[in-house]
């Protein structure tokens, strides 16, 4: 089966520390609020990097709360599944008020920056045929490869850098920083005379999406009421879908005119700025705060975003979080220690099961394929793609904080895994062989609506739920660096692996990694919806 260059290449890109708190503050607030914290007795628990919707469906407003933190929270017992195989009850009696505050207008400006890693990936699709003509690289294979993975391989740089920036200034002081490589990289790539100025671009532009890969997850679920935090977080990866649709949509003039390349790369300025205008005017993350001892600040934060009502409940959340800790700021190497590895490899291993199921594989392909069943529309093919992702992670969006995020996962890894059993048996199967065009496409499609409901938003909401607030930041870079990394070489090698031992046969491969991935998911993930990240701090990271 043959596999168009063009559709190789363009899509490519598809694919805290805690302070000791001061004691008159906790206590001001016990003594004349009445409101102490309950002890939870709770045992090490494995990572979770589950799936889990709200009723809070995209698109069905109906099914909000009033206000974003509105409705009153019943007392629940939460079961905790420790490493070791433990269940231990958990029965915080917290009751919670009615909010006057939003975080909506927040998430909103932080979805800014996964627009633009959508965009960023997704622009070179349309615009390399012809910004190869304009740059004199058209028969230069090696160049155009470039022009693709240095967007790879900055965003590798961007996503370790990401967390050291976001623990020592701060998230939103981080987007602000994050701004710069976005802005000045598009516009590079717009300007760009020749592939020198081209590459560098891309460079800093794949540095800034880096970035924003591992502060925009982090930020939104510092900032998320626990009840909505899933759906919250899901948005992420819906904008990242629409971020990847709009570059579709901004090739479509090329035809007509093909210098219109560099208005597609220069249109990304426009967010870029936007980004740093609303990050100017955000609250800050109220955990980071706390964390760096700024407590006043950090009430003014939760005020801002909570309302006043909620001021009391989530400080006394931070409080008994940080009682009796005042650990220095976590470095690089305490990842790899003991007390912490368990939930770091487990982060680490979804993003590797991420890029090792096989999605950039049914990009790559997915012009042939569906050329195969008569669809000869490159556009068509890519909108059909898109539109699937779009439409499952909009329903993964619904189901967040309802199903829960291991459900989710164990969902679509699962059916990831017919669907490329499906698609490898369409290939070698001589009794499909009159069917092969429509199962092909059926493959194809079941496949991205598979991972947009679990594999695809999951990962990066789970991460900064099951990782301590002292390690949150670095340990999210270092998983999306290992789905950067992972990235990069699964586009380097792919096509040779191919040539090597057939479409088939990867497809299977692909099929098994899915099944692995469902067998890891069930014994080393547990479920956090509807819990705060302070409880999943302190089963986490309980003392054996």
């Amino acid at each position: 089966m043959q596999v168009s260059t063009h559709a190789v290449k363009g899509n490519l890109c598809l694919g805290l520390q805690n302070l000791r708190p001061l004691p008159s503050s906790r206590e001001l607030r016990e003594n004349n609020l009445g409101f102490a914290v309950s002890e939870l007795r709770m045992t090490k628990r494995s990572s979770c990097f589950g799936i889990g919707l709200d009723s809070i469906a995209m698109g069905a407003r109906g099914n909000w709360p009033r206000s974003v933190y509105g409705s009153l929270a019943k007392a629940r017992s939460v079961r905790a599944q420790a490493y070791e195989g433990d269940v231990e009850d958990v029965a915080p009696a917290k009751i919670q008020v009615k909010s006057s505050g939003t975080v909506l207008p927040y998430v909103g400006v932080a979805c800014l920056g996964a627009i633009l890693f959508g965009y960023h990936l997704g622009v070179v699709n349309g615009a390399l045929e012809y910004l190869a003509k304009d740059l004199g690289i058209a028969e230069n294979a090696v160049l155009q490869g470039w022009v693709v993975s240095t967007l790879l391989a900055g965003a590798t740089v961007g996503s370790f850098t990401g967390g050291s920036l976001a623990d020592k200034f701060g998230r939103t002081k981080t987007f602000l920083l994050d701004a710069i490589p976005l802005a000045v990289g598009a516009f590079l790539c717009a300007t760009a005379q020749n592939i020198e100025t081209m590459i560098i671009g891309r460079l800093l532009a794949g540095i800034g999406i880096g970035i924003s890969s591992a502060i925009v997850p982090l930020y939104i679920s510092e900032i998320s009421p626990t009840e909505i935090r899933g759906t919250l977080g899901s948005v992420n990866q819906l904008f990242i879908c629409i971020g990847i649709l709009a570059a579709l949509v901004a090739g479509l003039p090329l035809a007509g005119n093909p210098l219109w390349w560099r208005t597609m790369f220069g249109v990304a300025i426009i967010p870029s700025i936007l980004l740093a205008l609303g990050m100017a005017f955000s609250p800050e993350s109220p955990r980071w705060l706390y964390q760096q001892g700024k407590i006043s600040e950090a009430e003014v934060s939760i005020r801002k975003l909570n309302g006043k009502e909620r001021v009391a409940e989530v400080m006394s959340d931070l409080d008994a979080a940080a009682q009796g800790s005042s650990e220095p700021e976590a470095g690089w190497f305490d990842l790899f220690s003991s007390r912490y590895w368990k939930v770091v490899s487990v982060g680490a291993a979804l993003f590797l099961f991420q890029q090792l199921a096989g999605i950039n594989a049914v990009v790559y392909y997915s012009t042939s394929v569906f050329r195969s069943a008569g669809i000869t529309s490159d556009v068509a093919a890519s909108a059909l793609v898109g539109a699937a992702n779009v439409f499952g992670t909009t329903i993964a969006s619904s189901l967040m904080d309802k199903q829960g995020r291991k459900s989710l996962l164990l969902t679509s890894f699962a059916g990831m895994a017919v669907s490329m059993l499906l698609l490898s048996l369409t290939f070698t199967w001589k009794t499909l062989a009159p069917y092969a065009g429509t199962l092909a496409v059926l493959g194809t499609v079941l496949y991205v609506l598979s991972f947009s409901l679990g594999a695809g938003p999951v990962p990066a909401l789970l991460l900064p739920e099951i990782f301590a607030s002292r390690i949150r930041a670095k340990a999210v870079a270092l998983s999306l660096g290992m789905h950067w990394i992972s990235n990069f070489v699964i586009g380097l090698y792919f096509l040779s692996v191919v040539t090597k031992f057939g479409i088939s046969t990867v497809y299977l491969g692909f099929a098994s990694v899915c099944l692995l991935a469902v067998m890891y998911i069930a014994g080393n993930v547990v479920e956090t919806k509807g819990r705060s990240l302070e409880e999943i701090e302190r089963a986490l990271t309980a003392a054996p």
